[in-house]
Formats: C-alpha cells, sequence, structure tokens
C-alpha cells in the first residue's frame, strides 16, 4: 500500500507559479500528476518513469515540471506561467509501471492521493 499527500495549492493570478507536493510512503517506478476540473474526466499532466523518461500533456509542456527527490520520497510539480484553465483539483498518483502509451490513463495507476486545489484567476 501507498500512501500520498499532496499540498502546495492554492490561488494564483494568471502568469504566476506554484509547486505542488506529493509526500510519499514510499515512491513506484512510475509517478504522475493528474487534474479534474468541474465536470470533466480527470486528464493526465505529467508522469516520471525515470530522470530521464518523463512525459507531459500537450497543454502544458514547456510550463509545467515534474521532479522528484527520492531520499524525500517526495514528488513536485513546478507550475510556470499559469493559466485560469489550469484551475482544478491536483492529484498526485503511482504505478509500478508507465510509458508514452498510457502514462495519461487514470487506470494505469493504482495509488491516488486525496488532491490539491489549484485556482487561477484572470
Amino acid at each position: 500500500q501507498v500512501q500520498l499527500v499532496e499540498s502546495g495549492g492554492g490561488s494564483v493570478q494568471a502568469g504566476g507559479s506554484l509547486r505542488l507536493s506529493c509526500a510519499a510512503s514510499s515512491l513506484r517506478s512510475c509517478m504522475g500528476w493528474f487534474r479534474q476540473a468541474p465536470g470533466k474526466e480527470r486528464e493526465g499532466v505529467a508522469a516520471r518513469r525515470s530522470a530521464y523518461r518523463t512525459y507531459y500533456s500537450g497543454s502544458v509542456k514547456g510550463r509545467f515540471t515534474i521532479s522528484q527527490d527520492n531520499a524525500k520520497n517526495t514528488l513536485y510539480l513546478q507550475m510556470d506561467s499559469l493559466k485560469p484553465e489550469d484551475t482544478a483539483m491536483y492529484y498526485c498518483a503511482a504505478a509500478a509501471y508507465c510509458d508514452s502509451g498510457n502514462w495519461f490513463l487514470p487506470n494505469s495507476f493504482n495509488y491516488w492521493g486525496q488532491g490539491t486545489q489549484v485556482t487561477v484567476s484572470s
């Protein structure tokens, strides 16, 4: 069993930055971030299989960066140049494996945190 606890969400103006953290009881081979806006499906934002295997959705590529501190069992999501459409609940997730064909699918992940809210105002 893996426990995941997100933090770092909040309210920010468009163009601003936030860094989300996910404290894990243990890290898995694939760690990811998803988000879900009201009335929308949960979507993959970014995932990390190793330092050299990271994946990003097209809508955040170039603005968000996923990273990991193995010593602290913590996953991060640095979010820059935030836009109002980034407003959502953000979830941390863990899986035994992911690749370019499935990292963005919620069903690929076994463990989930409770989420942290990000609100971006224009």
